[in-house]
């Protein structure tokens, strides 16, 4: 069985796995917008055997499953693991539901929705907390300064960002650092072998200013890990995911295709090629993966003892042909 590894996240000091465990999949399925999540009975086994199996990174957010995600696992690492060893993070910009003030990045939201995530996770601080997207209607300064103020106040002991433009991540770090304020040190971008966008500007700024780069989505939803045009019940119900890639199916198929070539020849899972295509790019510290079967854990850890070589990288990318960003909103 192959072991973990672990690096630092950015210039920081803080040490996490060469995986994270995104924490999408565990939630009560009649909460929120998805659906296919698991139920607590069958999300802790998958969580303990997370950390088994050396994983000390987990990534939820208060959105999920309407922050029953949290609850979950939170609960769920309370009783697996040590509080001292593992970063939990979690993200806000996404309300509950439509209602003024509900969701945004004012300082009146960050303040409420990082109460509610501790309250959730029963913690008195989160690792990693994250601005889930940008938000239009809210001043950076003010944002930034109330993220600030919350790791000023010991509930959260680093901040991140997710998916935004180049110039907005590099905006919000200058208004941190023009003010004093606490700047982020990780960025959490999509980014697969079907999806390449942020190779332009965002992964070339995060390797410049050495911020973390936690790739969501490095499966592309699970089309990386099986046979082209196989269904799952989250493939059918999956609406966010869906749009990602409802535009670019015939050239991901020629993607896919690659893949499929490359981990033949090597004997390996499709997942297992994918992920260490992805471990191998510089600047990236640990793509997020979700896990509804033990056996996507063997294929994880399979990538991590996979070192492509030069041709192969090439065969890899090869196929693949830019397209319209997306994944912003």
């Amino acid at each position: 069985m192959s072991g973990m590894q672990y690096t630092r996240l950015g210039r920081t000091g803080l040490t996490v796995s060469r995986l994270c465990l995104g924490c999408m999949t565990y939630g009560v399925p009649e909460r929120g917008a998805h659906p296919w999540t698991l139920p607590e009975d069958q999300s802790r086994p998958l969580i303990r055997l997370a950390v088994e199996r050396g994983i000390n990174f987990f990534d939820t957010a208060n959105s999920y499953s309407d922050g029953t995600s949290e609850e979950i696992v939170g609960r769920a690492l309370r009783d697996f693991a040590r509080r001292d060893e593992i970063v939990v993070a979690t993200k806000v910009r996404f309300g509950a539901r439509r209602a003024p003030n509900i969701g945004g990045l004012s300082r009146k939201t960050i303040f409420e929705e990082i109460d509610g995530s501790l309250r959730r996770l029963g913690m008195d601080h989160v690792d990693l907390y994250q601005i889930h997207r940008w938000d239009p209607d809210t001043p950076i300064e003010e944002t930034m300064e109330a993220l600030h103020d919350v790791v000023k106040a010991g509930k959260a002991r680093y901040l991140g960002a997710s998916s935004m433009h180049a110039w907005q991540f590099a905006k919000a770090n200058e208004v941190a650092r023009r003010h004093g304020w606490t700047p982020f040190i990780s960025m959490q971008p999509e980014l697969s072998l079907l999806y390449r966008e942020e190779e332009r500007e965002m992964l070339p700024l995060c390797q410049d200013q050495g911020v973390g780069v936690i790739p969501w989505s490095p499966l592309a939803r699970g089309r990386l890990a099986r046979p082209w045009g196989a269904h799952t019940p989250r493939v059918e119900t999956d609406v966010f995911g869906a749009s990602l890639f409802k535009h670019t199916e015939a050239n991901d198929s020629m993607v896919h295709a690659a893949l499929a070539q490359v981990a033949a020849a090597r004997g390996a899972p499709l997942a297992a090629v994918a992920l260490a295509w992805l471990l191998q790019k510089p600047g990236v510290t640990a793509p997020i993966i979700g896990a509804s079967k033990p056996v996507h854990f063997d294929d994880a850890l399979a990538a991590l003892e996979i070192t492509l070589t030069a041709d192969e990288i090439a065969a890899l990318q090869a196929p693949y042909l830019p397209h319209a960003v997306v994944g912003f909103s």
